[in-house]
């Protein structure tokens, strides 16, 4: 299975709506633009946290690349969550492909755990994306395929 897992786009600050309730900047929409106009990717899926910018994540890429794809809101994937739980989620959907947008510290922990790594081995700044293989195996034991972070596609 391909896996891609993706930092939502740069939020407002936290107001008095909480955490999950932070909606995207315009900084972090047109960085998502820009992420969409460099990527050719087809998930057959869409696991996205609850949590309104990861929402508004997955909306955009769906709808800027035309995919189409069907989207799942999942417990699994909000910031506290843990790389076991979001593998466990992962592991129900039997597809080929599938995108993950989500939060930090969520991804570089489950993306160092895939990796059989005790610490964290990448930097996911709001709006990376990166491409896994990962078999269907628990534990999981991965292959990082490529990364793309902001800064790359100025």
């Amino acid at each position: 299975m391909i896996v891609y897992f993706l930092r939502h786009g740069i939020a407002e600050p936290q107001g008095a709506s909480g955490d999950s309730a932070r909606k995207l900047t315009s900084e972090g929409r047109a960085g998502l633009e820009r992420l969409a106009k460099a990527t050719k990717f087809w998930p057959d899926l869409i696991l996205s946290s609850p949590y309104l910018r990861a929402l508004e994540t997955a909306n955009l890429l769906n709808e800027k690349l035309g995919w189409g794809a069907p989207m799942v809101k999942a417990a699994a994937l909000k910031p506290s969550s843990s790389p076991e739980a979001l593998w466990d989620e992962i592991r129900v959907h039997p597809v080929a492909s599938i995108l993950v947008v989500s939060h930090e510290p969520l991804l570089s922990s489950t993306i160092a755990w895939v990796l059989g790594s005790t610490r964290e081995v990448v930097d996911f700044q709001p709006g990376t994306l990166a491409a896994l293989a990962i078999p269907p195996s628990n534990p999981p034991l991965g292959q990082l395929l490529w990364m793309i972070q902001p800064g790359m596609l100025l």
